[in-house]
């Protein structure tokens, strides 16, 4: 009897261990939230855009020195972190997935921005990525664009008031710039602070949102501002001219230039 009483209380720890060990194991919603903490870079395939996890907060969107579309200046609060492209999604990336580059300079190489590409060659990208990944990539909202760009600060530019720094610009300018009238490759510049490279200069970026000609009744949470005009939203400036982190373009969906490509964001869990 004595023998069986110390196997039952070993039996009876050995239980408790396992059940203490279960409680102490993070759930699947708790690892993959600790997995995209803020920050987080991550990829989810080998020809797959790195994309940086960007959190939740508010910012002011607009300029009240700008043109009148960046007008009012109007407090917007993001309440889900969200993921954004480290970089321009580049040619290298396009080929891999759409097995054709229709950029302009494809001599720059795999490394430098797809260009050529309209708001609806955007989204055959877009789906031909979430048919291979099963993830929901998407163009950013025109709000969470500027938030990521700005990343907590009020300057000039995406990440800088001095766009030498971090920008490829002013190839059709006089004078100047740095682009050499082409893109460039892209992280080949200092990031901004939420470490995203070329948000200003080198192509203009599509977003979701159709264009409005100021902020008079824009969406406060930073969802994609969407109606009846024909004309979708880029942002970001190019290699040919330089543009500041607010200021704000209207093009048709078919339009395809070289200076204009595009930026991926993702949902997250």
């Amino acid at each position: 009897m004595k023998v069986l009483r110390i196997i039952l209380m070993v039996l009876a720890f050995i239980s408790l261990q396992a059940h203490a060990k279960d409680e102490r194991k993070p759930s699947a919603k708790e690892k993959g939230g600790a997995s995209m903490a803020a920050g987080k870079i991550f990829k989810d395939c080998a020809d797959c855009p790195e994309m940086v996890v960007i959190p939740a907060g508010s910012f002011d969107m607009g300029s009240s020195k700008g043109e009148p579309n960046e007008m009012p200046v109007h407090r917007v609060t993001i309440s889900r972190a969200f993921a954004i492209g480290k970089t321009e999604v580049t040619q290298g990336q396009w080929k891999a997935l759409m097995g054709n580059n229709p950029s302009k300079f494809g001599n720059c190489g795999d490394n430098c921005p797809v260009e050529q590409v309209n708001w609806d060659d955007a989204q055959a990208f877009i789906e031909a990525l979430n048919a291979k990944t099963g993830k929901q990539y998407r163009l950013p909202s025109e709000a969470e664009w500027e938030y990521a760009c700005r990343a907590g600060a009020q300057q000039e530019y995406c990440g800088s008031d001095n766009l030498d720094s971090i920008g490829w610009y002013g190839g059709l300018a006089k004078p100047a710039g740095n682009s050499g009238k082409t893109t460039n490759p892209v992280a080949t510049k200092q990031p901004n602070a939420w470490g995203l490279y070329d948000m200003s200069g080198n192509v203009w970026e599509w977003v979701e949102d159709v264009y409005h000609d100021s902020y008079n009744g824009a969406p406060a949470d930073g969802s994609a501002w969407q109606g009846d005009s024909t004309l979708h939203v880029p942002r970001g400036g190019s290699w040919s001219y330089a543009q500041p982190a607010a200021k704000r373009g209207g093009s048709e969906s078919d339009f395809r230039y070289s200076t204009i490509g595009l930026r991926l964001a993702r949902t997250l869990p």
